[in-house]
């Protein structure tokens, strides 16, 4: 881990536990650094748990590509709200902060694994099926209409409170 968590008590040490936290999520919160300037921006995202990474489905232009053609170097925050507790002045969640570098898919064999990952996460197959179909993803032109990045994890940190 990168940093100590102020609160290690509160720490999510286990494997199998921050995995499905990862792949519960259906948006993360991505920092990139634009010079001097922080950039935040929140995305639909996908947990490729098997390359240890997010998958991102952006424009075909942008300031992020822009950004990160620059400096890869970003940090993704995930939260789980569990809901607050009113009269208690609390509100459980469980979070997820990894840093790592983001790299935009070239390959359109790539790009169309990250996509599912994205869609499986976010739809019912069903709908990824049909979705998938009606947006004729298996032919490489459809592929011009966006891009996929790819948050490669380096390192994380989880914790539960409130």
């Amino acid at each position: 881990m990168t940093h100590e968590l102020r609160r290690n008590d509160l720490e999510i040490t286990d494997a199998e536990q921050i995995d499905r936290l990862l792949h519960a999520a259906r948006y993360a919160t991505v920092a990139l650094v634009d010079g001097a300037q922080p950039y935040l921006v929140t995305l639909s995202c996908g947990y490729d748990s098997a390359r240890r990474r997010l998958c991102f489905h952006v424009a075909p232009k942008g300031r992020k590509l822009d950004i990160i053609a620059v400096n890869p170097l970003a940090c993704v925050t995930i939260v789980a709200d569990k809901g607050y507790l009113k009269g208690e002045c609390a509100h459980p969640y469980d979070s997820v902060v990894a840093f790592g570098r983001m790299r935009l898919l070239e390959d359109a064999d790539e790009v169309r694994e990250a996509m599912r990952v994205l869609m499986h996460q976010l739809e019912s197959p069903d709908a990824t099926s049909a979705l998938w179909e009606h947006h004729d993803l298996d032919r490489d032109e459809a592929l011009v209409r966006f891009r996929m990045l790819v948050f490669e994890i380096d390192d994380l940190s989880a914790k539960s409170g409130q």
